[in-house]
């Protein structure tokens, strides 16, 4: 070691003691180690061996409490079952219904005997004798379980002994990665905490004991299998939100009915450019749009799979399809992207919308599908609403996003060359979003396309409809190619949306 090195580790003497509270000479001599050279050091910590998790609890190590904690409570459910847990208790269940089975093999036995009917009386020996042999192998499988127990426990105390050995080769060099952390960061934890070391031992034994328990013996606390609960609370929970949903839809019907029908207007005016329009011209339109966006081998594999929806009979339905979509990306790109801009600039509220749009991510696409129906009814529009609401959380996102990554250099140069609120918005910090909020508009649009088999069950038309008789009725070849038709109307309007990349 350099003398350099050797002054740098001897101004650090002070700082050590302050972080590490006890055992300050200890960790001095091991810190003086892993300082001379970068990368892992091998040293020994006996003390967090013996504490475990206790000890990265008491540490501030939180991250290595937790996964110490899970692999050491596995060791003492090992050594538990092999004391005092029932091993066998599987098998002298399962030979308890044999039991129950051949007395009952007996009863019959008897009944066709004293009937006369000899030919039964031999088929009911015969399955008699064969659960006589069952009932002997369960009887000497849980035997053979019950002596296993030794296993257990050698096993169990195998397992623990490494892994004290892996937490006492690894303590004090993620000890030392906090050090080099709070050096930097005086909020990071330091010291010896005797509360962080009781709260830490709490969770372990109650952690270790109540599972050890549970495994051991299952049947020994009821409360430990099953959450002590009241079935009737959820029913009363569930009809709260049924009677909320009764007044919302009879105070807000009116409100509902206009959604309704501006739902219905858009599709009918997009299903009569789309199913109306004489079929050359939709698809010389759509072969255009894809060479203008995307270049000629798009135009290429767009021409081709408008072929595979035309030959196939999937035409009419993949335009509608594509209306159910386009109205419902239409609506949440209008709305998503001023909305975006809204929240990027104002981040308290961006804070609170945030977690909304996690949860709207997050719900299962089925879910939507009930307030829907209960607020809107079924049909196209409400198929169209689903649609928004699974699809809109992406543009939001991606906007929000874009307008973020704008360097602030840049807004600080326009404002310096004059640029107002609105310019800055328009000419500066939207075209430098661009790409990221196009990303986020390609996400809703596909994200939309996979609620079409979704939206099929509450009534939207279109290939989906296909796709879920193809389910009811385990037609597996239509279900493929109407599959294949979704498919191919995603990648028409992933590579126009996307253009050349």
């Amino acid at each position: 070691m350099s003398e350099h090195q050797a002054n740098d580790i001897t101004r650090l003497e002070p700082l050590i003691d302050e972080f590490v509270g006890q055992s300050a000479p200890y960790y001095r001599n091991v810190f003086d180690t892993m300082l001379r050279a970068p990368g892992y050091k091998f040293t020994l910590n006996w003390a967090a061996a013996i504490l475990g998790p206790i000890w990265f609890g008491a540490r501030g190590l939180w991250n290595w409490f937790l996964s110490v904690l899970i692999l050491e409570t596995a060791a003492y459910i090992q050594i538990g079952m092999g004391f005092f847990g029932d091993l066998g208790s599987a098998e002298r269940e399962r030979a308890s219904s044999i039991q129950s089975t051949l007395d009952l093999r007996y009863q019959q036995i008897e009944a066709a005997e004293t009937a006369g009917n000899s030919s039964t009386v031999d088929s009911l020996r015969r399955a008699a004798e064969s659960l006589e042999g069952a009932l002997v192998d369960a009887q000497a499988a849980a035997t053979a379980a019950d002596a296993t127990g030794l296993w257990f426990i050698g096993g169990g105390f195998l397992a623990l002994m490494l892994i004290k050995f892996g937490v006492a080769a690894l303590s004090n060099w993620t000890l030392e990665k906090q050090f080099a952390r709070w050096r930097s960061d005086k909020s990071v934890a330091q010291g010896w905490s005797m509360p962080r070391a009781a709260l830490a031992a709490i969770m372990f034994v109650a952690c270790a004991v109540l599972s050890t328990i549970q495994f051991a013996q299952p049947t020994a606390f009821a409360v430990l299998a099953e959450f002590p609960t009241d079935g009737n609370w959820r029913l009363a929970v569930g009809d709260w939100i049924q009677d909320g949903f009764d007044w919302l839809r009879r105070a807000g019907r009116g409100v509902f009915d206009t959604i309704t029908a501006g739902m219905r207007n858009l599709l009918d005016a997009i299903e009569v450019v789309l199913v109306d329009t004489p079929w050359p011209v939709v698809a010389f339109v759509i072969l255009m749009l894809a060479f203008l966006s995307a270049g000629p081998r798009v135009a290429i594999f767009t021409a081709v799979a408008l072929a595979y929806l035309g030959l196939l009979d999937f035409w009419e339905k993949a335009m509608t399809t594509v209306a159910l979509l386009g109205a419902a990306a239409l609506i949440s790109i209008t709305l998503g992207i001023p909305f975006g801009v809204f929240c990027a600039r104002r981040p308290k509220i961006y804070a609170i919308v945030r977690p909304i749009l996690d949860f709207m991510q997050s719900m299962p696409s089925f879910v939507y599908l009930i307030p829907v129906v209960a607020f809107i009814g079924s049909g196209k529009p409400a198929g169209v609403v689903a649609t928004m609401i699974f699809g809109s959380p992406p543009v939001i996102r991606f906007t929000v996003l874009g307008l973020q990554q704008v360097p602030e250099t840049v807004r600080e140069a326009a404002l310096a060359f004059g640029a107002g609120p609105r310019y800055l918005l328009w000419r500066v910090e939207l075209p430098l979003a661009a790409k990221t909020i196009m990303a986020g508009v390609n996400q809703t649009i596909l994200l939309s396309l996979a609620m079409v088999v979704v939206a099929s069950l509450i009534g939207a038309q279109g290939l989906g409809e296909d796709v879920l008789e193809a389910l009811q009725f385990a037609a597996a070849g239509q279900g493929l190619l109407a599959g294949l038709a979704i498919l191919f109307c995603a990648l028409i309007l992933d590579r126009i949306v996307a253009g050349r990349g």
